[in-house]
């Protein structure tokens, strides 16, 4: 019979969110609005190590692998590591989460690496509003590199924006103009509480309702999820080459369908991103041990929480979200 990550609610795990590393370049002010703080770890997991990761978790039914950070291109063997896991069998998808910064540069090298998905956080489609949130002016040359990206490779695009009140609606417009003719998935994220962004979260959290009751109204119809796919509420209309979607952590029933496990840059096991406890799995990664980390995987599944606790202003380890990746 062969392994699988189930847990003790029957949800099947079949996608991995890995971070190659904490550190991020971005200040963005739901995140790091003083910039990352101290040094770069020294101790970030190795290519090596991640291949023995992908290894146990696809012998366990995981499809999707997700390179996430901080800034996974702040690694500089991110195109290897892109190449190792689309090279584990078993993995049918490999997606990063990326800022863009220097966006340009890298998609030939993740075109060859065999990347599948590229997720971009795109705050704002107004440069000074996108300066403002992020500290860095750079948005009309990341949206020159999509147009290059859409041209010239079959990397699949979504865009990630925090939603936030006080710009949410002229981004939904601008998001949908902008979408007309690109076959992307613009993607609007609810602002998750963490004890480091409270004031922010407090003055800018908005529901999401605000988003999805303009789409119905104007003709856009909510499509299926699919085995391996992330969280999002996806919208799609007959006049639109891409979608719009939705990440709503605080709606109820939100983490009945999780499938997903995190893993941190320095080998830290996550059942759920707002837990408030973590587990060493490097030992497994040091001595190429695939099967006792299959063994040590699977005993975590009983003790995979069925829900987080936002609701009760609780984000667990998660100071800020640069720790594993959102």
């Amino acid at each position: 019979m062969t392994p699988t990550l189930t847990d003790s609610f029957s949800r099947h795990l079949t996608y991995l969110r890995l971070s190659v590393t904490d550190f991020c370049n971005f200040r963005c002010q739901y995140c790091l609005p003083n910039g990352y703080q101290g040094r770069r770890p020294d101790d970030e997991l190795t290519l090596a190590e991640m291949a023995t990761l992908m290894t146990a978790f696809a012998k366990l039914g995981t499809q999707k692998i997700r390179l996430t950070g901080g800034e996974p291109s702040i690694r500089k063997d991110i195109s290897d590591i892109i190449a190792t896991a689309k090279q584990t069998q078993g993995i049918n998808t490999v997606a990063i989460t990326s800022n863009g910064y220097k966006l340009g540069k890298h998609i030939q090298n993740w075109q060859q690496a065999g990347l599948n998905q590229l997720n971009l956080s795109i705050d704002s489609f107004t440069p000074d509003t996108f300066k403002q949130i992020t500290g860095f002016d750079i948005l009309p040359q990341l949206l020159d590199d999509v147009d290059t990206l859409l041209a010239t490779t079959d990397i699949r695009l979504k865009m990630n924006a925090i939603l936030m009140a006080e710009t949410a609606y002229d981004t939904l417009i601008s998001a949908l103009d902008y979408i007309k003719q690109r076959p992307i998935s613009f993607r609007f994220i609810e602002f998750m509480q963490t004890s480091d962004n409270a004031d922010l979260f407090f003055a800018q959290h908005a529901q999401t309702p605000l988003i999805s009751e303009h789409l119905i109204r104007n003709g856009w119809q909510a499509k299926q999820r699919g085995i391996t796919d992330g969280p999002a509420i996806e919208y799609c209309h007959p006049d639109y080459a891409g979608r719009i979607g939705i990440i709503a952590p605080y709606a109820p029933q939100f983490c009945h369908s999780c499938n997903r496990l995190r893993v941190s840059s320095q080998g830290k096991v996550h059942l759920c991103l707002f837990d408030n406890a973590s587990y060493d799995i490097r030992p497994y990664l040091q001595n190429d041990d695939v099967e006792g980390l299959i063994d040590a995987l699977q005993s975590l599944m009983p003790i995979k929480p069925e829900h987080h606790h936002l609701q009760e202003q609780d984000s667990g380890l998660m100071h800020n979200l640069s720790l594993i990746g959102g």
